[in-house]
């Protein structure tokens, strides 16, 4: 493998997108897709029918396709890695399920969420399914150090949601719980997805590891520009509530910054907000403009752009090719959104 470092800075002269990994993939994706339809299926008919209304909801299946660009990458020439993506998928399709409950989100991806539609006990009990479905998957591989990684990551992202749960309308939370969160429940899934491709292409613990950092990074930073597009951008955009975070009492980066560089009536505001005190429009409208004042928001995009390039910077033992461009390239679209 020969080393390189490449910049975070988009080179192609264009918008960065997922276009270059969507086509990279495109063939194992089908093949995914018909994993996903089949392990979905039921003799209880609202189980696929809830399923299907997330997993057809419009989501970029972000984290299959980087087991099947990672397994590109590593010129991996079998199938072992259509299964786990799938299984990849399910789990982040139950973790999802599940948030909206624990959230009251009434809108995902632009669409009413299943919790809304058919409520709350069958949208954690088809979340349940899912779980289950993901580690049938799993066991079929025969791999126990794939099986190690995925329930690893699994128990992970339970702890970061607890975690995140137990500091919701906390005002002292500090930027370093915040990252231990984000750390758990987003990036733990985006690293094991990764890594278990260098481990179904029996490469060695270094190339398990740089996968894993490449994972681990991007899903940081993915997590990062979320919560900064949160007071940035539009419900249409987001593909969910405007100030979601806002009115749930949420202690993300952007907040974390402008409460500890605002003034005592700045302060006293946040307070109120985050304890679920201040949560009309006007309210969420003020949020933004102390955000903006306090730079907030761009600091939180600035510290996603470092962790994007940590990522990349986890590919440098990669030889240059198709693969590790799309790779790349989708770190340089995860920061982009936030623009």
């Amino acid at each position: 493998m020969t080393a390189t470092v490449t910049s975070i800075a988009n080179s192609a002269g264009r918008d960065p997108s997922l276009d270059p990994i969507m086509a990279l993939v495109a063939a194992d994706m089908a093949q995914v897709n018909q994993v996903i339809l089949d392990r979905m299926q039921s003799e209880i008919p609202l189980i696929p029918m809830l399923a299907g209304h997330l997993i057809a909801g419009g989501g970029k299946r972000m984290r299959p396709m980087l087991t099947l660009a990672c397994a590109r990458l590593l010129d991996y020439p079998g199938t072992r890695h259509h299964k786990l993506a799938a299984s990849v998928e399910f789990i982040h399709t139950a973790t999802l399920l599940h948030d909206d409950v624990v959230d009251g989100s009434d809108l995902r991806r632009g669409k009413r969420t299943a919790n809304i539609i058919w409520g709350n006990p069958a949208s954690v009990l088809v979340g349940d399914f899912l779980f289950s479905r993901s580690f049938e998957l799993m066991v079929e591989d025969g791999s126990l150090k794939v099986l190690k990684i995925l329930s690893h990551a699994s128990a992970v992202i339970a702890e970061g949601e607890v975690n995140q749960l137990t500091a919701q309308r906390q005002v002292g939370l500090g930027e370093e719980r915040y990252l231990n969160i984000i750390s758990s429940k987003t990036a733990a899934l985006f690293a094991a997805a990764c890594r278990i491709a260098a481990v179904v292409a029996e490469r060695d613990q270094a190339t398990e590891e740089a996968l894993d950092a490449y994972g681990r990074n991007l899903g940081i930073a993915f997590q990062l520009v979320d919560d900064a597009i949160d007071y940035a951008s539009d419900a249409e955009t987001m593909g969910k509530g405007v100030g979601d975070d806002f009115r749930d009492g949420k202690m993300t980066l952007p907040v974390i910054l402008a409460y500890a560089r605002g003034s005592d009536a700045d302060r006293a505001f946040w307070k109120d907000a985050v304890e679920g005190r201040r949560v009309s429009d006007e309210d969420l409208a003020h949020a933004t403009r102390l955000l903006r004042d306090a730079n907030a928001i761009d600091d939180t995009i600035e510290r996603a752009r470092h962790f994007g390039q940590r990522a990349i910077d986890a590919l440098g033992p990669f030889t240059r090719g198709t693969a590790k461009s799309a790779l790349v390239e989708a770190v340089e679209f995860a920061i982009s959104r936030a623009y």
